[in-house]
Parts: C-alpha cells; structure tokens; sequence
C-alpha cells in the first residue's frame, strides 16, 4: 500500500509542471535605439540610426546561455539627419530597401564574458545577405517597475562589421588617396524591454 501510495505521489508530481527561469521581453522602440557610424573622406565619422524596427527577447535568468534573441529592422526608417544621403543609402547602391525591405538578427549562441557581459552570436541579414556576427552585450540591468505597472529592463550592445561583406560594396576613390564611404560600420545599440506578463 505504501508503495502505491509513493508512486501516485511521483506520478502527480511529475504532471505538475516545473516553474522555469525563463521570461519573455518585448524591445520598447520608444526607448531603445539602432545606431551606426562611419567613416566619411577618411576623417571622420558620420553616425545615424534605424527609427523603426522591433524584437523579442527570452531571457533564462538560470542559464543565461539558453536565451535567445530575435529583432527586425526597417531599412527605409533610416535616418542621418540629411535627406539626400538617406535616400542614396535606401538606393541600390546600398541597402536597396525596395529589393530588401527588412534587416534581422536572430541569436545562435549566448556564452558569458566575465562580470555579467555576454557575447551573443547571431546571424545578421542585411541587403539579403547573412552574415554571423558577435554583439559585446553589457550586464542586464535589475528589474524595474514603471508607474503604469509594466516591468522593464535594459542594456547595452556593440559590434563592428564590414559592410562589404554584405554587398554593400559603392564607393569612390579620392585624389588624395583613400575612399569617400569607410568598409567598417560600428554598430551601437540601446535596448530597453518589457516584460510580457502571462495571461
């Protein structure tokens, strides 16, 4: 009879579902940004940003490395503050938006890096090509609680890519020597998320 008994008990207690770590974020665009900056005639930097995109986070506090990531961008939302760059760089010469209207990035790999910081490794697709990169991302911040009652968290991340490799290939030669358009695209970017509350 004891031994029924126990083996009930096992048996519920493994239909009951186990409560996980693992929490889903939503990428707040009114508060997080996608930004990128490069050269111009070898001497400085020229910075802008995508106004609109989106992404999901899923965040496994337990075991960070199985979080995941996955965030679209608007090509045609972006924006160095001078109109005519911006539409040379929605033009075919660079990101093309009408042939290629959305960037993404999706993660593959999460690995820690000392005192917080993650390296995530994605696959990037820009211009219809997929490249993997490696974003630096800073610590999550704690959780905080807005006044409207949403939880929110946040960070920072960074990488650097060569927009060649992506067939972002126009550019013209100076008599001075070098190149009007840097292949090197730092990418910076500021994410603030909300917590998805469970139904």
């Amino acid at each position: 009879m004891k031994h029924f008994t126990r083996s009930i008990v096992v048996g519920l207690t493994l239909l009951i579902p186990t409560i996980g770590s693992a929490s889903t974020w939503t990428i707040d665009p009114d508060h997080s940004s996608v930004g990128f900056k490069v050269k111009h005639l070898m001497v400085s930097n020229v910075k802008g940003n995508f106004e609109k995109f989106n992404g999901v986070v899923d965040i496994d506090d337990k075991e960070v490395t199985k979080s995941k990531v996955d965030v679209n961008i608007d090509p045609n939302s972006v924006n160095t503050n001078v109109q005519k760059r911006d539409e040379h760089l929605r033009s075919a010469d660079f990101l093309d938006v009408a042939r290629y209207p959305t960037m993404t990035f999706i993660s593959r790999k999460w690995s820690r890096s000392g005192k917080g910081a993650l390296k995530v490794t994605g696959d990037l697709t820009i211009h219809g090509v997929t490249r993997s990169v490696v974003l630096n991302v800073a610590p999550f911040s704690k959780e905080s609680k807005d006044p409207w009652g949403n939880i929110r968290r946040g960070t920072s991340a960074s990488t650097t890519i060569n927009r060649k490799d992506f067939g972002l290939s126009w550019n013209k030669s100076l008599e001075t020597g070098g190149v009007l358009v840097g292949e090197e695209v730092d990418i910076a970017l500021e994410v603030e998320m909300i917590k998805t509350q469970p139904k």
